[in-house]
Protein backbone atom coordinates (compact mmCIF):
# COMPACT_ATOMS: atom_id res chain seq x y z
CA UNK A 1 0.00 0.00 0.00
CA UNK A 2 1.67 3.13 -0.64
CA UNK A 3 1.46 6.32 1.65
CA UNK A 4 -2.07 8.25 1.73
CA UNK A 5 -0.63 10.99 3.53
CA UNK A 6 0.03 13.60 0.94
CA UNK A 7 -3.61 12.98 -0.41
CA UNK A 8 -5.44 13.75 2.71
CA UNK A 9 -3.29 16.65 3.24
CA UNK A 10 -4.56 18.36 -0.11
CA UNK A 11 -8.16 17.01 -0.22
CA UNK A 12 -7.82 18.79 3.62
CA UNK A 13 -6.98 21.88 1.88
CA UNK A 14 -9.44 21.90 -0.83
CA UNK A 15 -12.16 21.33 1.46
CA UNK A 16 -11.03 24.02 3.73
CA UNK A 17 -10.86 26.30 0.67
CA UNK A 18 -14.67 24.90 -0.40
CA UNK A 19 -15.49 25.61 3.09
CA UNK A 20 -14.67 29.07 3.10
CA UNK A 21 -15.89 29.85 -0.01
CA UNK A 22 -19.81 29.01 1.18
CA UNK A 23 -19.19 31.64 3.43
CA UNK A 24 -20.07 34.17 0.01
CA UNK A 25 -23.32 32.96 -0.46
CA UNK A 26 -23.70 32.92 3.35
CA UNK A 27 -23.33 36.52 3.42
CA UNK A 28 -25.31 37.38 0.11
CA UNK A 29 -28.55 35.22 1.51
CA UNK A 30 -28.17 37.33 4.85
CA UNK A 31 -28.05 40.31 3.13
CA UNK A 32 -31.13 39.84 1.04
CA UNK A 33 -32.90 38.58 4.28
CA UNK A 34 -32.62 35.03 2.98
CA UNK A 35 -33.14 32.23 5.36
CA UNK A 36 -30.60 29.53 3.75
CA UNK A 37 -27.94 31.95 4.81
CA UNK A 38 -28.33 29.37 8.01
CA UNK A 39 -27.40 26.42 5.75
CA UNK A 40 -24.82 27.85 3.83
CA UNK A 41 -23.42 28.36 7.30
CA UNK A 42 -23.81 25.21 8.64
CA UNK A 43 -22.43 24.01 5.29
CA UNK A 44 -19.40 25.72 5.37
CA UNK A 45 -19.04 24.92 9.39
CA UNK A 46 -19.08 21.19 9.00
CA UNK A 47 -17.08 21.40 5.33
CA UNK A 48 -14.29 23.40 7.48
CA UNK A 49 -14.34 21.16 9.98
CA UNK A 50 -13.88 17.66 8.36
CA UNK A 51 -11.34 19.73 5.90
CA UNK A 52 -9.08 20.71 8.68
CA UNK A 53 -9.35 17.46 10.17
CA UNK A 54 -8.00 15.89 7.59
CA UNK A 55 -4.97 18.36 7.29
CA UNK A 56 -3.99 18.10 10.46
CA UNK A 57 -4.13 14.81 10.83
CA UNK A 58 -1.99 14.70 7.32
CA UNK A 59 -0.01 17.83 8.23
CA UNK A 60 3.15 17.67 7.16
CA UNK A 61 6.12 18.46 4.59
CA UNK A 62 5.06 16.49 1.10
CA UNK A 63 7.95 17.09 -1.35
CA UNK A 64 7.23 13.91 -3.39
CA UNK A 65 4.11 12.44 -5.17
CA UNK A 66 4.40 9.35 -6.65
CA UNK A 67 2.20 8.62 -9.83
CA UNK A 68 -0.02 6.23 -8.37
CA UNK A 69 -0.78 8.78 -5.79
CA UNK A 70 -1.23 11.75 -8.20
CA UNK A 71 -3.75 9.72 -10.06
CA UNK A 72 -5.70 8.40 -6.81
CA UNK A 73 -5.51 12.09 -5.21
CA UNK A 74 -6.88 13.73 -8.37
CA UNK A 75 -10.30 11.23 -8.85
CA UNK A 76 -10.54 11.45 -4.81
CA UNK A 77 -9.86 15.42 -4.15
CA UNK A 78 -12.68 16.07 -7.06
CA UNK A 79 -15.37 13.73 -5.48
CA UNK A 80 -14.96 14.89 -2.18
CA UNK A 81 -15.28 18.41 -3.32
CA UNK A 82 -18.43 17.45 -4.94
CA UNK A 83 -20.01 15.14 -2.28
CA UNK A 84 -19.37 18.64 0.54
CA UNK A 85 -20.51 21.31 -2.67
CA UNK A 86 -23.75 19.26 -2.75
CA UNK A 87 -24.69 20.21 0.67
CA UNK A 88 -26.06 23.68 0.72
CA UNK A 89 -28.09 22.70 -2.40
CA UNK A 90 -29.46 19.45 -0.48
CA UNK A 91 -30.08 21.47 2.75
CA UNK A 92 -31.71 24.59 1.02
CA UNK A 93 -35.33 25.84 0.87
CA UNK A 94 -35.69 23.95 -3.01
CA UNK A 95 -35.16 20.82 -1.02
CA UNK A 96 -33.75 18.52 -3.47
CA UNK A 97 -32.81 15.11 -2.78
CA UNK A 98 -28.87 14.23 -2.46
CA UNK A 99 -29.25 12.79 -5.50
CA UNK A 100 -30.21 15.91 -7.56
CA UNK A 101 -27.80 18.37 -4.92
CA UNK A 102 -24.86 15.77 -6.16
CA UNK A 103 -25.63 15.99 -9.68
CA UNK A 104 -26.44 19.95 -9.65
CA UNK A 105 -22.94 20.01 -7.72
CA UNK A 106 -20.71 17.50 -10.43
CA UNK A 107 -21.89 19.33 -12.80
CA UNK A 108 -20.82 22.59 -11.20
CA UNK A 109 -17.23 21.57 -10.31
CA UNK A 110 -16.79 19.75 -13.34
CA UNK A 111 -18.21 23.32 -15.66
CA UNK A 112 -20.48 20.77 -17.12
CA UNK A 113 -23.57 23.09 -17.12
CA UNK A 114 -26.46 20.48 -16.87
CA UNK A 115 -28.93 21.37 -14.48
CA UNK A 116 -32.13 19.76 -12.60
CA UNK A 117 -33.04 23.34 -11.49
CA UNK A 118 -36.21 25.29 -12.55
CA UNK A 119 -37.57 28.50 -11.81
CA UNK A 120 -33.94 30.34 -11.50
CA UNK A 121 -35.31 33.38 -11.81
CA UNK A 122 -36.98 33.13 -8.53
CA UNK A 123 -34.63 30.93 -7.03
CA UNK A 124 -32.40 32.77 -4.18
CA UNK A 125 -29.65 34.60 -4.67
CA UNK A 126 -27.04 32.54 -2.56
CA UNK A 127 -27.49 29.60 -4.40
CA UNK A 128 -27.57 31.51 -7.40
CA UNK A 129 -23.62 32.78 -6.29
CA UNK A 130 -22.91 28.82 -5.22
CA UNK A 131 -23.53 27.22 -8.40
CA UNK A 132 -21.85 29.93 -10.34
CA UNK A 133 -18.57 29.83 -7.93
CA UNK A 134 -18.51 25.99 -7.90
CA UNK A 135 -17.74 26.38 -12.08
CA UNK A 136 -15.52 29.07 -11.59
CA UNK A 137 -13.78 26.97 -9.03
CA UNK A 138 -13.80 24.05 -11.20
CA UNK A 139 -12.53 26.26 -13.85
CA UNK A 140 -9.28 26.92 -12.48
CA UNK A 141 -8.69 23.31 -10.75
CA UNK A 142 -9.44 22.07 -14.63
CA UNK A 143 -6.64 24.15 -15.69
CA UNK A 144 -4.24 23.64 -12.74
CA UNK A 145 -4.69 19.52 -13.37
CA UNK A 146 -4.31 19.88 -17.52
CA UNK A 147 -1.13 21.96 -17.00
CA UNK A 148 0.90 20.63 -13.83
CA UNK A 149 -0.98 17.03 -13.02
CA UNK A 150 -1.77 15.41 -16.82
CA UNK A 151 1.21 15.88 -18.37
CA UNK A 152 3.12 14.22 -16.01
CA UNK A 153 1.06 11.07 -15.92
CA UNK A 154 0.89 10.58 -19.58
CA UNK A 155 -3.18 10.97 -19.49
CA UNK A 156 -4.58 10.89 -23.36
CA UNK A 157 -1.48 12.55 -24.64
CA UNK A 158 -1.50 15.32 -22.40
CA UNK A 159 2.24 14.76 -22.37
CA UNK A 160 2.80 16.62 -25.16
CA UNK A 161 2.52 20.15 -22.86
CA UNK A 162 4.72 19.00 -20.09
CA UNK A 163 6.35 21.88 -18.73
CA UNK A 164 10.34 21.66 -19.61
CA UNK A 165 11.11 22.13 -15.63
CA UNK A 166 8.65 19.28 -14.49
CA UNK A 167 10.11 16.51 -15.97
CA UNK A 168 9.46 13.89 -13.77
CA UNK A 169 6.47 12.52 -11.75
CA UNK A 170 7.74 13.16 -8.04
CA UNK A 171 7.47 16.73 -8.42
CA UNK A 172 3.93 16.76 -9.21
CA UNK A 173 2.87 18.57 -6.30
CA UNK A 174 5.20 21.15 -5.84
CA UNK A 175 4.99 22.16 -9.82
CA UNK A 176 0.97 22.12 -8.94
CA UNK A 177 1.17 24.81 -6.56
CA UNK A 178 3.32 26.93 -8.11
CA UNK A 179 1.84 27.08 -11.29
CA UNK A 180 -1.48 27.82 -9.02
CA UNK A 181 -0.40 30.77 -8.38
CA UNK A 182 0.39 32.53 -11.25
CA UNK A 183 -3.26 30.86 -13.11
CA UNK A 184 -5.13 31.97 -10.35
CA UNK A 185 -4.02 35.70 -10.53
CA UNK A 186 -4.83 35.68 -14.09
CA UNK A 187 -7.89 33.74 -14.26
CA UNK A 188 -8.98 35.97 -11.49
CA UNK A 189 -8.29 39.36 -13.92
CA UNK A 190 -10.03 37.85 -16.65
CA UNK A 191 -12.80 37.09 -14.55
CA UNK A 192 -13.10 41.06 -13.00
CA UNK A 193 -12.83 41.98 -17.20
CA UNK A 194 -15.47 39.78 -18.10
CA UNK A 195 -18.17 41.23 -15.01
CA UNK A 196 -17.09 44.94 -15.90
CA UNK A 197 -18.07 43.98 -19.53
CA UNK A 198 -21.51 42.50 -18.74
CA UNK A 199 -22.18 45.13 -16.74
CA UNK A 200 -20.98 48.03 -18.61
CA UNK A 201 -23.45 46.31 -21.53
CA UNK A 202 -26.55 46.44 -19.23
CA UNK A 203 -26.71 43.51 -16.74
CA UNK A 204 -27.34 43.85 -13.47
CA UNK A 205 -24.23 43.80 -10.81
CA UNK A 206 -25.63 40.64 -9.76
CA UNK A 207 -26.38 38.99 -13.05
CA UNK A 208 -22.64 40.24 -14.69
CA UNK A 209 -20.42 38.44 -11.72
CA UNK A 210 -22.55 35.51 -12.02
CA UNK A 211 -22.19 35.04 -15.36
CA UNK A 212 -18.51 36.22 -15.17
CA UNK A 213 -17.81 33.30 -12.95
CA UNK A 214 -18.84 31.02 -15.29
CA UNK A 215 -18.02 32.43 -18.79
CA UNK A 216 -14.61 32.62 -18.13
CA UNK A 217 -14.73 28.83 -16.88
CA UNK A 218 -16.61 27.86 -19.87
CA UNK A 219 -19.32 26.69 -17.44
CA UNK A 220 -22.69 27.67 -18.53
CA UNK A 221 -24.65 27.70 -15.03
CA UNK A 222 -26.94 30.77 -15.47
CA UNK A 223 -29.05 33.05 -13.34
CA UNK A 224 -32.58 32.45 -15.66
CA UNK A 225 -34.18 29.57 -16.88
CA UNK A 226 -33.51 31.36 -20.62
CA UNK A 227 -29.98 31.84 -20.00
CA UNK A 228 -28.37 34.70 -22.38
CA UNK A 229 -31.62 34.66 -23.96
CA UNK A 230 -33.20 36.30 -21.06
CA UNK A 231 -31.21 39.23 -22.19
CA UNK A 232 -31.48 39.84 -25.32
CA UNK A 233 -28.80 41.31 -26.16
CA UNK A 234 -26.14 41.36 -29.15
CA UNK A 235 -23.18 43.13 -26.71
CA UNK A 236 -24.00 40.94 -24.54
CA UNK A 237 -23.89 38.12 -26.96
CA UNK A 238 -20.86 39.25 -28.13
CA UNK A 239 -18.81 39.86 -25.06
CA UNK A 240 -19.67 35.65 -24.01
CA UNK A 241 -18.55 35.27 -27.37
CA UNK A 242 -14.99 36.99 -26.73
CA UNK A 243 -14.92 35.74 -22.80
CA UNK A 244 -15.43 32.17 -23.85
CA UNK A 245 -12.99 31.72 -26.56
CA UNK A 246 -10.42 33.21 -23.62
CA UNK A 247 -11.26 30.75 -21.70
CA UNK A 248 -11.11 27.72 -23.94
CA UNK A 249 -7.30 28.92 -25.12
CA UNK A 250 -4.18 27.72 -23.27
CA UNK A 251 -4.12 29.88 -20.12
CA UNK A 252 -0.03 28.70 -20.30
CA UNK A 253 0.14 30.82 -23.26
CA UNK A 254 -1.07 33.69 -21.41
CA UNK A 255 1.46 33.67 -18.87
CA UNK A 256 4.53 33.64 -21.73
CA UNK A 257 2.79 36.46 -23.40
CA UNK A 258 2.50 38.39 -19.91
CA UNK A 259 5.99 38.04 -19.80
CA UNK A 260 7.20 39.18 -23.06
CA UNK A 261 7.30 36.35 -25.41
CA UNK A 262 3.83 36.33 -27.53
CA UNK A 263 5.00 34.56 -30.48
CA UNK A 264 3.53 31.21 -29.22
CA UNK A 265 0.08 32.84 -28.52
CA UNK A 266 0.10 33.94 -32.12
CA UNK A 267 1.52 31.35 -34.14
CA UNK A 268 0.41 28.00 -31.78
CA UNK A 269 -1.07 25.51 -34.33
CA UNK A 270 -4.48 24.60 -31.48
CA UNK A 271 -5.04 27.54 -31.58
CA UNK A 272 -5.15 28.58 -35.14
CA UNK A 273 -7.08 25.24 -35.68
CA UNK A 274 -9.72 26.41 -32.93
CA UNK A 275 -10.64 29.46 -34.34
CA UNK A 276 -10.18 28.43 -37.98
CA UNK A 277 -12.62 25.55 -36.92
CA UNK A 278 -14.82 27.65 -35.12
CA UNK A 279 -15.51 30.14 -37.68
CA UNK A 280 -15.96 27.22 -40.29
CA UNK A 281 -18.48 26.22 -37.71
CA UNK A 282 -20.17 29.34 -37.49
CA UNK A 283 -20.64 30.05 -41.40
CA UNK A 284 -22.05 26.89 -41.67
CA UNK A 285 -25.25 27.30 -39.11
CA UNK A 286 -25.62 30.97 -40.67
CA UNK A 287 -25.72 29.59 -44.10
CA UNK A 288 -28.07 26.63 -43.06
CA UNK A 289 -30.30 29.33 -41.53
CA UNK A 290 -30.33 32.16 -44.24
CA UNK A 291 -30.73 29.07 -46.75
CA UNK A 292 -33.73 27.31 -44.65
CA UNK A 293 -35.43 30.82 -44.40
CA UNK A 294 -35.16 30.21 -40.28
CA UNK A 295 -34.18 33.93 -39.46
CA UNK A 296 -33.10 37.17 -40.95
CA UNK A 297 -29.41 37.42 -41.71
CA UNK A 298 -28.56 39.15 -39.36
CA UNK A 299 -30.21 37.43 -36.98
CA UNK A 300 -28.80 34.27 -38.15
CA UNK A 301 -25.12 35.16 -37.67
CA UNK A 302 -25.82 36.21 -34.02
CA UNK A 303 -27.65 33.06 -33.06
CA UNK A 304 -24.75 30.95 -35.31
CA UNK A 305 -21.98 32.55 -33.51
CA UNK A 306 -23.17 32.51 -30.14
CA UNK A 307 -24.58 28.88 -29.73
CA UNK A 308 -21.82 27.22 -32.12
CA UNK A 309 -19.29 28.52 -29.76
CA UNK A 310 -21.19 27.80 -26.29
CA UNK A 311 -21.29 24.51 -27.63
CA UNK A 312 -18.12 23.74 -29.37
CA UNK A 313 -16.28 25.02 -26.58
CA UNK A 314 -18.45 22.94 -23.78
CA UNK A 315 -20.12 26.46 -22.13
CA UNK A 316 -23.44 25.43 -22.72
CA UNK A 317 -25.44 28.51 -23.04
CA UNK A 318 -28.43 29.76 -25.50
CA UNK A 319 -30.07 31.59 -26.36
CA UNK A 320 -32.30 29.34 -28.44
CA UNK A 321 -33.21 26.25 -29.33
CA UNK A 322 -31.09 25.28 -31.93
CA UNK A 323 -32.79 21.94 -32.15
CA UNK A 324 -35.89 23.02 -33.51
CA UNK A 325 -34.22 24.33 -36.64
CA UNK A 326 -34.41 20.52 -38.26
CA UNK A 327 -32.79 17.09 -38.46
CA UNK A 328 -29.46 18.78 -40.04
CA UNK A 329 -28.48 21.44 -36.86
CA UNK A 330 -29.73 18.34 -34.25
CA UNK A 331 -26.77 16.28 -35.97
CA UNK A 332 -24.94 19.24 -36.35
CA UNK A 333 -25.08 20.70 -32.74
CA UNK A 334 -24.71 16.95 -31.46
CA UNK A 335 -20.92 16.89 -33.26
CA UNK A 336 -20.22 19.53 -31.49
CA UNK A 337 -20.23 18.91 -28.46
CA UNK A 338 -17.31 16.57 -28.66
CA UNK A 339 -15.03 19.56 -30.17
CA UNK A 340 -13.88 21.32 -27.44
CA UNK A 341 -11.14 23.69 -27.39
CA UNK A 342 -7.45 23.61 -26.42
CA UNK A 343 -5.35 22.11 -23.81
CA UNK A 344 -4.76 23.53 -20.93
CA UNK A 345 -7.95 25.92 -20.80
CA UNK A 346 -11.46 25.64 -18.69
CA UNK A 347 -12.54 24.04 -22.13
CA UNK A 348 -13.87 20.54 -22.14
CA UNK A 349 -14.53 17.94 -25.55
CA UNK A 350 -12.11 15.64 -27.11
CA UNK A 351 -9.94 18.58 -27.21
CA UNK A 352 -8.27 20.36 -30.70
CA UNK A 353 -4.80 18.92 -30.11
CA UNK A 354 -6.23 15.61 -30.14
CA UNK A 355 -7.72 15.74 -33.39
CA UNK A 356 -4.51 17.55 -34.92
CA UNK A 357 -2.39 14.43 -33.80
CA UNK A 358 -5.21 12.03 -35.81
CA UNK A 359 -4.91 13.93 -38.92
CA UNK A 360 -0.87 14.56 -38.89
CA UNK A 361 -0.72 10.60 -38.29
CA UNK A 362 -3.37 9.62 -40.89
CA UNK A 363 -1.48 12.28 -43.36
CA UNK A 364 2.03 10.26 -42.50
CA UNK A 365 0.02 7.25 -43.06
CA UNK A 366 -1.48 8.02 -46.73
CA UNK A 367 1.93 9.58 -47.95
CA UNK A 368 3.53 6.17 -46.82
CA UNK A 369 0.94 4.36 -48.87
CA UNK A 370 1.77 6.36 -51.78
CA UNK A 371 5.53 6.07 -51.16
CA UNK A 372 6.31 3.48 -49.24
CA UNK A 373 10.00 3.94 -49.69
CA UNK A 374 9.54 7.71 -48.33
CA UNK A 375 10.51 8.99 -44.95
CA UNK A 376 7.60 10.86 -43.25
CA UNK A 377 7.47 12.24 -39.69
CA UNK A 378 4.06 13.39 -38.22
CA UNK A 379 4.91 16.84 -36.28
CA UNK A 380 3.20 19.10 -34.32
CA UNK A 381 3.54 23.09 -33.67
CA UNK A 382 6.53 22.14 -35.97
CA UNK A 383 7.99 19.00 -33.54
CA UNK A 384 8.15 15.92 -34.04
CA UNK A 385 5.43 13.81 -32.36
CA UNK A 386 6.55 11.29 -29.77
CA UNK A 387 5.10 7.97 -30.88
CA UNK A 388 3.99 7.69 -27.05
CA UNK A 389 2.07 10.99 -27.84
CA UNK A 390 0.14 9.55 -30.75
CA UNK A 391 -0.37 6.11 -28.79
CA UNK A 392 -1.57 7.82 -25.76
CA UNK A 393 -4.48 9.74 -28.29
CA UNK A 394 -5.73 6.95 -30.19
CA UNK A 395 -6.33 5.48 -26.88
CA UNK A 396 -7.83 8.06 -25.94
CA UNK A 397 -10.73 8.42 -28.65
CA UNK A 398 -11.14 4.88 -28.70
CA UNK A 399 -11.71 4.49 -24.84
CA UNK A 400 -13.80 8.19 -25.12
CA UNK A 401 -16.49 6.83 -28.23
CA UNK A 402 -16.41 3.73 -25.96
CA UNK A 403 -17.44 5.20 -23.03
CA UNK A 404 -20.10 7.48 -24.77
CA UNK A 405 -21.47 4.33 -25.94
CA UNK A 406 -21.67 2.48 -23.10
CA UNK A 407 -23.43 5.15 -21.05
CA UNK A 408 -26.04 5.94 -24.16
CA UNK A 409 -26.94 2.18 -23.87
CA UNK A 410 -27.01 2.03 -19.92
CA UNK A 411 -29.32 5.55 -20.54
CA UNK A 412 -31.61 3.75 -22.76
CA UNK A 413 -31.96 0.97 -20.94
CA UNK A 414 -32.96 2.70 -17.86
CA UNK A 415 -35.68 4.08 -20.14
CA UNK A 416 -34.48 7.25 -21.98
CA UNK A 417 -35.55 7.45 -25.53
CA UNK A 418 -32.93 7.37 -27.98
CA UNK A 419 -32.09 10.89 -28.78
CA UNK A 420 -32.21 11.58 -25.10
CA UNK A 421 -29.97 9.17 -24.07
CA UNK A 422 -27.41 9.79 -26.90
CA UNK A 423 -27.38 13.55 -26.27
CA UNK A 424 -27.29 13.08 -22.46
CA UNK A 425 -24.40 10.92 -22.57
CA UNK A 426 -22.29 12.91 -25.17
CA UNK A 427 -23.32 16.30 -23.14
CA UNK A 428 -21.94 14.75 -19.78
CA UNK A 429 -18.96 12.73 -20.95
CA UNK A 430 -17.83 16.10 -23.35
CA UNK A 431 -18.83 18.60 -20.38
CA UNK A 432 -21.27 20.23 -22.62
CA UNK A 433 -24.32 20.54 -20.54
CA UNK A 434 -27.81 21.22 -22.59
CA UNK A 435 -28.31 17.69 -25.10
CA UNK A 436 -30.71 17.58 -27.50
CA UNK A 437 -34.87 17.34 -27.66
CA UNK A 438 -37.64 18.07 -25.30
CA UNK A 439 -36.42 16.93 -22.15
CA UNK A 440 -32.34 17.68 -21.93
CA UNK A 441 -32.32 20.22 -24.80
CA UNK A 442 -31.40 23.76 -24.68
CA UNK A 443 -34.82 24.98 -23.62
CA UNK A 444 -35.20 21.52 -20.80
CA UNK A 445 -33.96 20.46 -16.94
CA UNK A 446 -32.36 16.72 -16.30
CA UNK A 447 -34.89 17.31 -13.56
CA UNK A 448 -37.38 14.10 -14.65
CA UNK A 449 -34.45 12.05 -15.44
CA UNK A 450 -34.87 8.78 -12.40
CA UNK A 451 -32.46 8.87 -9.97
CA UNK A 452 -29.96 6.14 -11.80
CA UNK A 453 -29.91 8.16 -15.11
CA UNK A 454 -28.30 10.90 -12.56
CA UNK A 455 -25.92 8.79 -11.12
CA UNK A 456 -24.60 7.40 -13.95
CA UNK A 457 -24.65 11.11 -15.79
CA UNK A 458 -22.48 12.15 -12.64
CA UNK A 459 -20.00 9.60 -13.19
CA UNK A 460 -20.05 10.56 -16.79
CA UNK A 461 -19.39 14.15 -16.11
CA UNK A 462 -16.17 13.01 -13.81
CA UNK A 463 -15.22 10.64 -16.13
CA UNK A 464 -14.80 13.38 -18.71
CA UNK A 465 -13.64 16.20 -17.32
CA UNK A 466 -10.95 14.22 -15.61
CA UNK A 467 -9.89 12.47 -19.10
CA UNK A 468 -11.02 9.19 -18.73
CA UNK A 469 -8.16 7.68 -17.80
CA UNK A 470 -7.47 9.32 -14.69
CA UNK A 471 -10.22 7.53 -13.21
CA UNK A 472 -11.01 4.21 -14.93
CA UNK A 473 -7.18 3.66 -13.87
CA UNK A 474 -8.46 3.19 -10.33
CA UNK A 475 -10.65 0.04 -11.11
CA UNK A 476 -8.22 -1.90 -12.50
CA UNK A 477 -6.75 -4.79 -10.14
CA UNK A 478 -3.49 -3.95 -11.12
CA UNK A 479 -3.43 -0.53 -9.67
CA UNK A 480 -3.41 -1.55 -5.78
CA UNK A 481 -1.02 -4.49 -6.77
CA UNK A 482 2.14 -3.21 -4.45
Amino acid sequence: MFDLKPILLVVGILLTTLGCAMIIPAIIDLGANNKDWVVFAASSAFTLFIGVSLAMIAWGRVDNLNVKQAFLLTTTSWVALVAFAALPLAWSELDLSYTDAFFEAMSGLTTTGATIITGLDNAPPGLLIWRALLQWLGGIGIIVMAIAVLPMLQVGGMQLFRMESSDTSEKILPRATQIAGSISLLYLVFTIACAIAYFLAGMGLFDAVAHAFTTIATGGFSTHDASMGSFNSSIIDSIAIAFMIIGSLPFVLYLQAIRGNSQPLLTDSQIRWFLTLGASFVAIAWGYQVIEDLNQPVTALRLAGFNVISIMTGTGYATTDYGSWGTFTSVFFFCLMFVGGCAGSTSCGIKIFRFQVIAENVKVHINRMLFPNGVFVARYNERQLPDNVSAAVMSFFFLFFLCFGAIALVLNIIGLDNLTAMSAAASAIANVGPGLGSIVGPSGTYATLPDSAKWLLSFAMLLGRLELFTVLVLFMPAFWRA
